[in-house]
C-alpha cells in the first residue's frame, strides 16, 4: 500500500460513504475531511470529524501503518498535537499524542472498494516501458484528454512565465535586459543554456546596448565574456576580435570571471557555442529595439522574418576559429530552431507583459502555438507510438508537461488520467 493512495482516498473521499464508521474510539462520522496539506506538519489541516456523536475540529494525520507515528516521531512533536484522527491501512499499534491522549483510529483497509483498489495496483504495478497508463491510454475520452492537456500547457506556460518574473525583478523591470538574458538562454538550449546566460548576468545591460549595434564589437563581447577568444591562433579575425575585446574590457571593466565556459561536446556543428553567439550577434546588430518588435509581432511568419539570421561571413567555412571546414555554407538560423525559441522566449515573454499590462490572455498565442510544429524528441516520439496524436507544438508542450511532471514520478494520483483509470 502507498501513502499517497490512502491521501488521494481520504481526500476524494472515495471510501465507503454509509456515514458511520467503528474506530478505537467509537463511532466516527466524517463532515470535512479538511484541507490537504503539502507541507510540513499533519496531512489534512481543519477537518471536522463527529466521535460518538460529539463534534471535533482539527487536523488528520494519515498513515499505511499505525506504528509510523512513532517511526516518524511525530509522538514527539508538538505540531502533532491537534491531530484528531489517525487514518492508516494497517492498525498494528495504539498511538498516543504529544499530550499523551489516545489517538482515534480509522481503518480504511475495509472501506474501499475492490474496483478501485484493483485498478489503482494494475496502475502502479504495471511493468511500464515507458509511463504507467501506456496500454489503457487509449480509453481517455476526447473531451477530458483534450481539457487536461490545456490545464497542463498553462501550467507549464507559468512556469516559463516565473523564471521572466525572477529575472525584471532582478534588473529593476528592465525588458530588454530580461529580453535578452531569456534569449542567450535559449540559443544555448539544454547544454549551454547556462553557460550563455552566465553572460547575460556578468554586465550591466546598460554596456550591451553601447555594443549591440555594431556586429563585430558584439561578436567579440559575446566571444571574449565566454573565454572564446582566450589561447593564441595565428587567424587574422580571432586576432582582430581579440584586440577589440582588451579594448573593451579597458573601457567598460568587463570581467568574465562569473561566466561559464561553454561546451561544444555532444553538439552538432550547427549548435557550436561560436555559430549560436555569432548569430545573436548579427540579430541583435539587426534589430535595435529587438523586444518591442517582439510584442508588435504575433504571426508565426513575422518571426520567422524576424529570427531569421546568419553567423558572420568568416562562420561560412569554420565551425572553430582557426579550423576551416572542407565545405561553405551559410550558418542559418532554421525553421525548427526558430520554432523553439517562439515556443520558450516568444510565448513567455508576451504571456507575462500581458499579465504586466493588465490584459487578458490573447487566443492570438494559443494560435500561434496552433501553427507551429511539435517538438521532435524522444519523449514525443513515445507518445506517438502509443498512438497519441501531436498534431502541433501546443499539444507537445502539453505533453512534456505531463510526462515531466506527472508520468515519470509516478503522480498518477494527481493525474486526470490516472484518476479516470482508477475510478472507472
Amino acid at each position: 500500500m502507498n501513502e499517497q493512495f490512502l491521501h488521494y482516498i481520504w481526500k476524494l473521499r472515495k471510501f465507503d460513504l454509509n456515514g458511520v464508521y467503528h474506530a478505537t474510539n467509537g463511532r466516527i462520522r466524517v463532515i470535512s475531511v479538511g484541507v490537504h496539506n503539502h507541507d510540513a506538519g499533519p496531512d489534512f489541516f481543519n477537518a471536522k470529524i463527529e466521535i460518538d456523536g460529539q463534534l471535533w475540529a482539527g487536523n488528520v494525520e494519515i498513515h499505511v501503518n499505525a506504528s509510523d507515528w512513532y517511526v516518524h516521531g511525530h509522538e514527539k512533536d508538538h505540531n502533532y498535537q491537534n491531530v484528531i484522527l489517525h487514518v492508516v491501512w494497517e492498525d498494528d499499534v495504539v498511538v498516543y499524542s504529544y499530550d499523551g491522549r489516545i489517538i482515534p483510529v480509522l481503518v480504511m483497509k475495509p472501506l474501499i472498494g475492490f474496483v478501485t483498489l484493483s485498478n489503482y495496483e494494475k496502475l502502479i504495478k504495471t511493468q511500464k516501458q515507458f509511463i504507467n497508463c501506456e496500454t489503457r491510454i487509449h480509453e481517455i475520452d476526447h473531451f477530458l484528454w483534450g481539457r487536461w492537456l490545456e490545464r497542463l500547457f498553462f501550467t507549464r506556460l507559468q512556469s516559463k512565465s516565473a523564471f521572466i518574473e525572477g529575472c525584471l525583478q532582478q534588473n529593476g523591470n528592465d525588458w530588454e535586459a530580461t529580453l535578452f538574458r531569456v534569449l542567450m538562454r535559449n540559443f544555448g538550449f539544454a547544454i549551454n543554456a547556462d553557460s550563455f546566460e552566465s553572460v547575460a548576468t556578468a554586465v550591466n545591460h546598460r554596456v550591451i546596448r553601447k555594443m549591440q549595434n555594431d556586429y563585430t564589437a558584439f561578436e567579440s563581447f559575446l566571444f571574449g565574456m565566454t573565454g572564446l577568444l582566450e589561447g593564441e591562433y595565428s587567424d587574422s579575425y580571432f586576432r582582430d576580435l581579440k584586440k577589440l575585446f582588451r579594448f573593451q574590457q579597458r573601457k567598460y571593466g568587463l570581467s568574465s570571471g562569473a561566466v561559464i565556459a561553454p561546451k561544444f561536446h555532444r553538439l552538432r556543428p550547427l549548435n557550436f557555442p561560436t555559430i549560436r553567439l555569432s548569430q545573436i550577434a548579427h540579430l541583435y546588430s539587426k534589430e535595435v529595439h529587438l523586444f518591442s518588435k517582439i510584442m508588435d509581432s504575433n504571426t508565426k511568419e513575422a518571426f520567422y522574418e524576424l529570427f531569421d539570421v546568419v553567423a558572420g561571413p568568416y562562420w561560412d567555412t569554420h565551425y572553430t576559429f582557426d579550423k576551416p571546414s572542407p565545405k561553405k555554407s551559410k550558418k542559418r538560423t532554421s525553421k525548427a530552431f526558430i520554432d523553439l525559441i517562439i515556443i520558450n522566449t516568444v510565448i513567455p515573454l508576451k504571456f507575462k507583459y500581458a499579465q504586466y499590462a493588465g490584459a487578458s490572455f490573447d487566443e492570438d498565442l494559443i494560435g500561434l502555438m496552433e501553427a507551429l510544429l511539435p517538438e521532435k524528441n524522444s519523449i514525443i516520439v513515445k507518445f506517438t507510438q502509443l498512438g497519441v496524436k501531436v498534431p502541433n507544438a501546443f499539444r507537445s508542450q502539453s505533453l512534456l508537461q505531463l510526462y515531466t511532471e506527472y508520468c515519470r514520478k509516478n503522480k498518477c494520483l494527481q493525474c486526470e488520467v490516472g484518476n479516470k483509470l482508477i475510478n472507472e
